[in-house]
């Protein structure tokens, strides 16, 4: 059933009672509306929205009033409730002023408000770029080359080191960024990865070749990442995830090692996956090559080569990344045990690392096939070649015999 308006004026009126009719009921007008006239005053319909002021589901009409050149816009809140005749407390419906649709939205959803987030003035955005071209970083030839820019480490871990760049003065705040400031910070790891944090996308070039020129084992094609760190100081919580981005009160020199580290392990352990998917294409080609042949023509040597690159690959990936060692500065501080326990679970490295791992194992089924072939081959040269001496023997035997009679 629909409660009805008992009194509909022309304009203005504040308030307006309603009352629950019976069941047979229908919606009425106790002051029919007047036809428009071509010079009076009048009003129409204009449209409907969704309002979000009470638990039951409502409407807002907007009615249009013109007169002459002049035009109006008022609203009224209609609720819909149960067809049953329970009776309902008296509800006021106001005129009010045009509403838009965000303003209404406001009373379902605030984005700026109750959930903790903060106004788009008050939260900084710092763009986070992991790169990965080479398989070795001299840091020691680096840090000799930029002092200036080196800062000293807070932890045991040795495989990385931090430069900072800009404004080398230090924050008058718990973050490292402060209001305005456009300093810039790269972690650089041993095993090749490189994170940077606040650098425009024009200057990356820059910052790379300060690194390559200490880097060894340059990659054809240079693998590249992309992260967003939000820094928003009165966030109710530590920290608040979201996807591709993270935010947090404030970003400081241990957060940045955090987040730099789980970045700089994702990048590269996603070169070693495609390289191991190399092979695991390459001995799936041999394979298929069987299955039409019956036989394969692959050499001992570059067996063992693929044999060395699959045992460099997994000790690479478990020495060098340390992928299952836990930060010292999560171990210290659980703030940060957070982050980096969210962001391995983001980037999902124990399962990327799982399905690296079975594609090693097929890999080595693999060569432990092949390599059991080339064997049989081997022993088969062998033992034909012992038949052949022996034959050659018993020829020379006979033949000396023959000679001997004659």
């Amino acid at each position: 059933m629909w409660r009805s308006i008992r009194q509909l004026p022309s304009f203005p009126v504040r308030t307006t009672r309603t009352q629950t009719l019976p069941y047979s009921s229908i919606l009425s007008l106790s002051s029919p509306l007047p036809k428009p006239q071509p010079s009076s005053f009048f009003f129409a319909p204009a449209k409907t929205l969704r309002s979000a002021a009470t638990s039951y589901p409502s409407s807002i009409i907007l009615w249009t009033f013109n007169r002459g050149c002049c035009n109006a816009t008022r609203s009224i809140a209609v609720r819909c409730i149960s067809s049953f005749p329970t009776p309902q407390p008296e509800m006021v419906v106001d005129w009010n002023d045009a509403v838009s649709c965000s303003e209404v939205g406001d009373g379902v959803e605030d984005k700026n408000g109750d959930d903790g987030t903060l106004e788009e003035g008050t939260k900084r955005s710092i763009p986070v770029r992991a790169y990965f071209f080479s398989t070795s970083v001299d840091l020691r030839g680096l840090v000799e080359q930029n002092k200036q820019n080196f800062i000293p480490p807070t932890s045991r871990m040795t495989n990385y080191v931090v430069l900072k760049f800009g404004d080398l003065s230090s924050s008058s705040g718990p973050g490292v960024f402060t209001s305005g400031s456009d300093c810039c910070f790269m972690v650089v790891f041993q095993y090749g990865s490189i994170v940077l944090f606040n650098v425009h996308e024009c200057d990356v070039d820059q910052y790379l070749k300060i690194v390559e020129k200490h880097a060894s084992g340059l990659l054809p094609e240079m693998r590249k990442d992309e992260y967003e760190v939000i820094e928003m100081p009165t966030l109710n919580t530590w920290m608040q995830a979201g996807l591709d981005y993270i935010m947090l009160q404030f970003l400081n020199i241990d957060g940045i090692r955090t987040i730099g580290s789980v970045l700089g392990q994702s990048i590269a352990l996603d070169y070693y996956v495609r390289q191991v998917d190399g092979m695991v294409a390459e001995f799936t080609d041999i394979n298929r090559g069987m299955e039409k042949t019956g036989t394969f023509t692959m050499d001992s040597k570059k067996l063992f080569q693929i044999v060395g690159k699959a045992n460099s690959n997994l000790a690479d990936v478990i020495l060098k990344l340390g992928l299952f060692e836990r930060s010292d500065i999560a171990w210290k501080d659980a703030k940060y045990a957070i982050i980096w326990e969210f962001l391995r679970d983001e980037f999902e490295l124990t399962q990327r690392f799982a399905s690296l791992d079975f594609k090693l194992k097929f890999v080595e089924h693999n060569i432990r096939f092949l390599q059991e072939i080339l064997q049989n081959r081997k022993s088969d040269f062998l033992e034909w070649l012992i038949i052949v001496l022996i034959s050659a023997e018993i020829v020379i035997s006979l033949y000396d015999l023959i000679k001997r009679s004659l």
